[in-house]
């Protein structure tokens, strides 16, 4: 596998197989996404247009399997740093780790926390965030879409360091696979203080 770290203009040629990942992957539960290239490709541009911007790029056999992405969080879109404005938070000091996606076949050998780990170096190297970030779909226990065998991430982002701010939450809107037109899906995030 190559593992490549990417900067802002660098993702650029990279956004297709990006946006063709992202849809793949967030079609399964808990997201359920029912992706749509040009809307992937507008949202993926924000990271291009960042200069502090990361995304990690996996490639096995010339195909992109995995990949993972962050910024500053005042570089996000408003709707990504209104909840920590209105709860008063310096949303200059956090680094926001937007998604990981990796295909099935490529889980289990350590890419997450490889994710993670490039994704803290990089915060930590800008040398001016308190603290890393991100956010995840909130489905009900009894969703009716929910796998038998589902195993929530709660447990691996606690291992990383992560803690639940559920009071830190907004709500963004996607079709899921079974809605004809987009719903309001709740989120809530998690932090990490970063150590120097």
């Amino acid at each position: 596998m190559d593992i490549q770290l990417l900067h802002g203009a660098e993702i650029a040629p990279h956004i297709d197989d990006l946006a063709r990942l992202r849809i793949q992957v967030f079609r399964e539960f808990p997201y359920l996404y029912a992706g749509d290239l040009d809307y992937e490709t507008e949202y993926l541009a924000t990271y291009v247009r960042s200069a502090d911007s990361l995304c990690v790029l996996v490639v096995d056999a010339g195909q992109v399997v995995g990949a993972c992405t962050a910024l500053p969080l005042q570089d996000e879109t408003e709707a990504f740093q209104q909840p920590f404005i209105a709860a008063g938070w310096d949303s200059a000091r956090i680094f926001y780790c937007a998604e990981s996606v990796l295909l099935p076949a490529w889980r289990g050998r350590g890419l997450g926390v490889r994710f993670f780990a490039e994704r803290e170096a990089h915060a930590r190297k800008l040398g001016r965030f308190d603290w890393c970030a991100f956010c995840a779909v909130q489905r009900p226990v009894d969703h009716p879409r929910r796998p038998a065998d589902y195993q929530p991430l709660d447990a691996f982002w606690i291992r990383r360091g992560y803690r639940h701010h559920p009071e830190l939450h907004t709500r963004y809107h996607w079709r899921d696979l079974d809605e004809t037109e987009e719903s309001a899906k709740p989120m809530s995030f998690w932090l990490k203080e970063l150590a120097p």
